[in-house]
């Protein structure tokens, strides 16, 4: 099946490298055995707008250019890995950028934020609770900052996980499914990190709609199994609704593994640091802390117990976050 897909911006590099991790592999085979594991670099979607959000955001700016919109609107933490790609992405297309971060701003910016402003994107910081609780207001708010000053905004949700973020990653999964065939396997598993839920769905969605036998995994950073097979379901929903599909839930198989999210969102425990530093001195593969070290730790965890030796293939879907390694420097006193 070749999907038909809505009018796109084109901004990432593509098609991502597939590229095995054989020193890894060897290093986590259990007598038992195990599958090869191979990572998709989805970190090389572009130098700067790097990872999973570019490949969203192609298809998100592409609906706020067909709206007349000028203006893009998005939230997330100080170190956002979305909000610097969306901020990045807004200077390449001439639109103005408006960032509702969580947290408070300290100090001089580093990691994403810099690049946040670098970008030229503005930038608004409210507390958590303030965040949490009040997110659609602040949208609204903003919404209508820039309309009376002669301005269309189009409101992109956390991650740009919704109808039109996960277009990202149905292409996505057509591209991956067709990288490996061309290596001579079909993929049993697609892990990847959840933190917003768009990746994993549309990499659900996008192996459901080719018929792909691929299992998706996500390993949450964040909130609870519960609530990512919902969220999942949910932008499906949503993208049912936006172009008239129509697809049987049951036959959707959402898995989600949350055993591995450590004390929070972006915070990690120093297995995560090591895993990191393993994956970059073994195979040169930079990882971070919020989202893809914490995931690659809990599939190396896994392939320790044997969950997945009756698989040849794994894939890992690397979904970016280096500029988010930055930040937890001080958490790597082992190097020294």
């Amino acid at each position: 099946m070749n999907l038909s897909l809505p009018p796109r911006i084109p901004l990432a590099r593509l098609p991502t490298p597939l590229q095995p991790l054989d020193r890894i592999t060897e290093k986590y085979s259990t007598p038992h055995g195990g599958p090869r594991l191979w990572v998709k670099r989805d970190d090389l979607t572009e130098t700067a707008m790097s990872g999973n959000k570019l490949r969203k955001l192609e298809f998100v700016a592409g609906a706020a250019r067909a709206q007349g919109c000028d203006t893009l609107i998005t939230c997330g933490g100080i170190q956002s890995n979305h909000c610097r790609t969306t901020a990045l992405v807004g200077a390449r297309l001439g639109m103005r950028v408006q960032l509702i971060l969580r947290g408070e701003e300290k100090g001089i910016p580093d990691g994403n934020l810099l690049v946040d402003r670098l970008a030229g994107a503005s930038t608004a910081f409210y507390p958590a609770r303030q965040y949490f609780e009040t997110l659609p207001e602040l949208f609204a708010h903003w919404c209508d900052f820039y309309a009376g000053r002669g301005h269309k905004a189009f409101c992109i949700p956390t991650g740009a996980s919704d109808g039109w973020g996960i277009w990202g990653y149905i292409a996505a999964a057509e591209e991956l499914l067709a990288d490996c065939r061309a290596q001579g396997f079909e993929p049993e598993h697609i892990i990847c990190a959840t933190g917003s839920g768009g990746t994993q769905a549309g990499l659900t969605l996008g192996c459901h709609l080719l018929g792909a036998n691929a299992r998706v995994t996500g390993y949450a950073v964040c909130d609870s199994a519960d609530y990512f097979q919902h969220k999942v379901l949910e932008d499906i929903r949503h993208w049912e609704t936006l172009n008239s599909q129509s697809v049987d839930e049951t036959s959707l198989d959402v898995r989600v593994n949350a055993d591995y999210i450590g004390p929070g969102y972006a915070e990690a425990e120093e297995p995560v640091y090591r895993a990191i530093a393993e994956a970059a001195s073994l195979e040169g593969l930079l990882l971070d802390p919020v989202y893809t070290g914490k995931a690659f730790y809990g599939l190396l965890q896994e392939l320790r117990k044997g969950s997945y030796r009756d698989c040849e293939n794994l894939v890992f879907v690397h979904t970016g976050g280096q500029f988010g390694l930055f930040p937890h420097r001080e958490m790597f006193p082992f190097l020294l």
